[in-house]
């Protein structure tokens, strides 16, 4: 008796990983299905209302770096003090 070639051997492996994925799939998909409810506008427009209790506060916002100009400008003499006068220390070099 001849043994199979390995191209058969990989045809076969092949399509038995087809057939897993696509029971998988079909398995979640029918899972997805069964959880679903339908609802119709009466029981949306009875939901709306009794959760509605008022808005929720908003998170603090982040304002940047917080320093104001005078402070900017007395750090940037200060760190650019000794370096040539372009980039971010132009006109704040000496």
């Amino acid at each position: 008796m001849k043994p199979p070639r390995l191209a058969h051997k990989l045809s076969g492996a092949l399509a038995n990983t087809i057939l897993a994925l696509a029971l998988w799939g079909l398995a979640s998909h029918s899972a997805a299905v069964e959880t679903f409810t339908a609802t119709t506008g009466a029981d949306k427009s009875a939901k709306t209302k009794k959760s509605k209790q008022g808005k929720a506060p908003k998170p603090p916002t982040d304002k940047g770096s917080s320093e104001n100009q005078a402070e900017r400008d007395k750090r940037m003499l200060r760190e650019c003090r000794g370096r040539p006068n372009a980039g971010a220390c132009e006109g704040y070099a000496s």
